[in-house]
């Protein structure tokens, strides 16, 4: 596996370079790190995060919160949030390093309500890189990537990476949402193409979309369309590996296929970390020891990337 030595973590500021609503609930935030910071991210690897204090971020005005989150917007942000990041770009100038990092947020509470204010040249306190990111097999010939819902993010960052630095691998993804609203990125209709996400456009990996309700792309459940892709494929399973992040239950389903069809699989785990580096140990993974014994992993210090036959699935 080639996994880059992980750059030590570390609080640091950034400033926003553009916070643009992209879909109803769905935000897109730029942040350009500070020095410091982008020392520690000039080796950041997919599927690693970082965490943000929206502590001091004011509210929006009571017109632009959410009817649904009013209420719930109004109580005291104490702790770091986590996110993921769906592109990181690293340049060098006279200046040393500059990274700039990409995150997608769905408005759902208090903190990311705050964060519908952050306008360009504000500042926030960062804490990263944590966690353990993607590896990828020296072998690899062909990444088959599965993501669902707010999974997403950290797939379109690692289908840029292997792109970048792994031409010669051939990248394919599948993604699925409640429906055709619930991607979070920008989308267009091609005459074509159909129903087309444009961040995975731009970079040019195909992206095949499933939707629950069918209002676009395949009905029915992403693992379902990427397992028919899979079967009714020439696949050289030696050298294919799946790479996934989403609801635990696709997760659990992903694991499954891919012990079906023999493949490795890599999963990015969710869980409620409120420290980020393993102090507070609430984000616990139940992952197998043996046939028979299990112990416990914390997500955010260990993850949340995990080998999908580790973990323990539940109801399975």
């Amino acid at each position: 596996m080639n996994r880059p030595e992980i750059a030590k973590k570390g609080i640091f500021e950034a400033c926003v370079l553009s916070n643009k609503q992209i879909r109803q609930c769905y935000y897109c935030l730029n942040l350009q790190l500070d020095a410091k910071g982008s020392d520690l991210f000039s080796d950041v690897i997919p599927g690693q995060f970082l965490e943000l204090d929206t502590s001091s971020i004011s509210l929006p005005g009571i017109s632009d919160i959410p009817d649904h989150l009013k209420d719930s917007s109004q109580r005291s942000v104490l702790l770091r949030r986590p996110f993921s990041f769906s592109d990181v770009t690293v340049t060098q100038d006279l200046n040393g390093t500059s990274v700039k990092v990409q995150i997608l947020y769905c408005v759902l509470g208090p903190a990311s309500v705050r964060m519908m204010n952050l306008r360009r040249n504000d500042t926030v306190s960062v804490l990263g890189p944590l966690g353990n990111g993607f590896s990828i097999p020296d072998e690899l010939s062909r990444a088959v990537l599965i993501a669902g819902g707010m999974g997403s993010p950290p797939i379109l960052h690692l289908a840029g990476y292997l792109k970048e630095h792994y031409p010669k691998c051939e990248v394919v993804s599948f993604v699925g949402a409640k429906s055709s609203d619930d991607f979070p990125f920008s989308t267009r209709i091609d005459n074509s193409e159909g129903f087309v996400l444009e961040e995975f456009d731009r970079i040019r990996v195909p992206a095949h979309i499933a939707t629950d309700n069918g209002s676009a792309g395949y009905q029915g459940f992403v693992t379902d369309l990427a397992g028919n892709w899979l079967e009714n494929n020439k696949i050289d399973f030696a050298s294919t590996a799946i790479f996934a992040c989403g609801p635990e239950p696709m997760l659990a389903a992903t694991a499954s296929l891919a012990e079906h069809l023999e493949l490795l699989c890599q999963v990015s785990m969710e869980r409620m970390m409120a420290c980020g580096i393993g102090l507070c140990q609430s984000c616990a993974v139940e992952a197998k020891t043996t046939s028979t014994d299990t112990h416990y992993h914390l997500c955010c210090k260990d993850g949340p990337v995990f080998d999908a036959n580790d973990v323990v699935w539940q109801g399975k």
